[in-house]
């Protein structure tokens, strides 16, 4: 469809990006489900809240065991999302508006349905395309290592032929061998097919996985190099990637879960990846010192690499900012998540409004989940709806990540609130009240806040953050090449306001007097 074109910019270094879950976008068709459709219609919705780019959860054809993350074929749209030519038209009707479009590449496994799997089963050539050995025991019936799987249970599920085969995640999404170079070629082929549709950048899911010790040791060995996190491997599969983006002028960003500071800083360098998030951020509880701490982390493993930060309260895998942060353990761990935990929305979205004003204040890119603006809170999905592999391999104790992928609420007074059919996940009572059309026409609300803090981003420049003289319990920062600071109370109480020539916007309103309440954030002029 198009040409490689020269990297023009570099855009992504303060981009705020959108991140799409395109099931629970918005439905254009009627059948419950989020499609293209529906993204292109909402695109003046997105170009009016000021983003620069999408970026899309996959769209390609699955059969949907983990939301999209088992590929059946990469250069297929799913039907239940639309057509490959919907995707291009999307892709061009965005970029008319300045809107970029990022996709998501899995490299660590495919789904079970992937013609490669279905042929090894059958017997046919390509077994080495996965992670295919026998069992141990005396008749091979135990798994060939102690792995675990990333959504419970074991790593390993045994075939009729009593050999078993290596998933770090679901049954359904068998790993892939990075050590045959028919892996590596296709994942190359598959970059340029999409970038050759337009496509401005990939997000990499599991970063830190694909590359796999050959021999398959215990994990209880404990000797040497972790057999398949953060992998040396993976740089020299990353810099030939890196080398297919750069004859497009794409980017990359990696989900790299890692917290050896010089590790992570590796997929960094300058002919590997563009970014990766920044989780140890997303995961802080909301503790002055702590956010502090997580701020200055990341900034310090950025910077011998000359890359740039990224912000990010929240995802389709993690509790919604505004449940998380009204909890009494105000962080993010996986192993915590559990139904019933007590939650003060109103507190949660007090924080997540000054969160906001924080994150946009910082040097580098935000990334933006959808139904954030919205402020809308974790969903509890009723037992018999869930879908998410990780609360069935838990054996029910984990809710699972379908509490954050509930559909949007678009319009208040409309049948699902305006989403489309009935929603695949059903929306709790009072989901209208988040509404975006409400929500555009109340000064007041999260997504006006948003809508104003996107637009007056830029007067915090470009230059580095500086951390200024501040009370206890409170944050205050500028940047090096501007005149605009940002103040977070975290404190107990109000606190003064530091000389200012201007209040640029606020979080929540001040108190009669003209402090800073606690839980509220700042922009001023200075």
């Amino acid at each position: 469809m198009g040409q490689p074109t020269p990297h023009t910019c570099d855009w992504w270094r303060s981009a705020v990006i959108y991140q799409v879950y395109v099931r629970s976008f918005a439905d254009a068709d009627g059948d419950g489900t989020g499609d293209l459709a529906g993204v292109r219609a909402r695109l003046p919705y997105l170009a009016e809240l000021g983003v620069d780019a999408l970026w899309f959860n996959p769209w390609y054809l699955s059969p949907m065991k983990d939301g999209g993350y088992d590929v059946a074929d990469y250069r297929a749209v799913d039907p239940a999302f639309g057509t490959l030519a919907e995707a291009e038209k999307l892709i061009g009707e965005a970029r008319e508006l300045g809107i970029r479009t990022l996709v998501d590449i899995v490299p660590n496994h495919v789904s079970d349905q992937h013609p490669w799997f279905r042929a090894a089963l059958a017997g046919g050539p390509g077994r080495d395309l996965f992670h295919f050995r026998a069992g141990r025991g005396a008749d091979g019936e135990l798994p060939p290592n102690d792995w675990r799987s990333e959504f419970g249970g074991p790593a390993w599920t045994r075939l009729p032929d009593g050999d078993w085969y290596l998933h770090l995640f679901a049954p359904e999404q068998p790993d892939l061998n990075w050590a045959h170079p028919a892996v590596r070629r296709e994942h190359e082929d598959i970059l340029r097919f999409w970038f050759e549709r337009g496509v401005a950048g990939v997000r990499i899911d599991s970063a830190a996985l694909p590359a796999k010790d050959p021999r398959l040791p215990d994990l209880a060995d404990g000797t040497g190099p972790h057999p398949y996190v953060d992998r040396d491997e993976l740089h020299e599969i990353y810099r030939s990637w890196r080398a297919v983006a750069d004859e497009y002028g794409a980017v990359f960003v990696g989900e790299v879960w890692l917290p050896d500071a010089e590790r992570f800083a590796r997929y960094l360098r300058p002919d590997e990846l563009h970014t990766a998030f920044n989780f140890a951020f997303m995961t802080c509880p909301w503790d002055p010192a702590r956010l502090r701490a997580a701020i200055d982390a990341t900034l310090a493993e950025h910077a011998p690499v000359g890359a740039p930060a990224t912000w990010v309260l929240c995802n389709h895998d993690v509790t919604r900012t505004v449940t998380r942060y009204g909890r009494a353990e105000t962080g993010f761990d996986f192993a915590a998540k559990r139904f019933g935990t007590p939650t003060d929305l109103a507190l949660g979205t007090r924080r997540a409004r000054a969160a906001a004003l924080l994150s946009l204040a910082l040097p580098g890119s935000v990334y933006l989940y959808q139904g954030e603006e919205l402020g809308l809170p974790e969903a509890d999905i009723p037992l018999d709806r869930i879908e998410d592999p990780m609360h069935a391999r838990s054996g029910g104790t984990d809710p699972g990540r379908d509490g954050c992928r509930v559909p949007l609420p678009w319009t208040a007074d409309a049948p699902h609130a305006g989403f489309g059919g009935a929603p695949w996940l059903p929306q709790p009572p009072g989901w209208a009240a988040y509404a975006a059309d409400r929500q555009a026409a109340d000064p007041g609300s999260l997504l006006s806040l948003y809508r104003e803090a996107i637009r007056r981003r830029p007067v915090f420049g470009t230059g580095p953050l500086t951390w200024l003289p501040a009370p206890d319990g409170v944050l205050a920062l500028g940047r090096a090449d501007t005149a605009a600071v940002c103040v977070v109370n975290l404190a107990d109480g109000p606190v003064d306001l530091p000389a200012h020539t201007e209040l640029l916007l606020a979080s929540g309103p001040l108190t009669p007097d003209g402090k800073l309440p606690k839980d509220t954030a700042v922009w001023l002029g200075t």
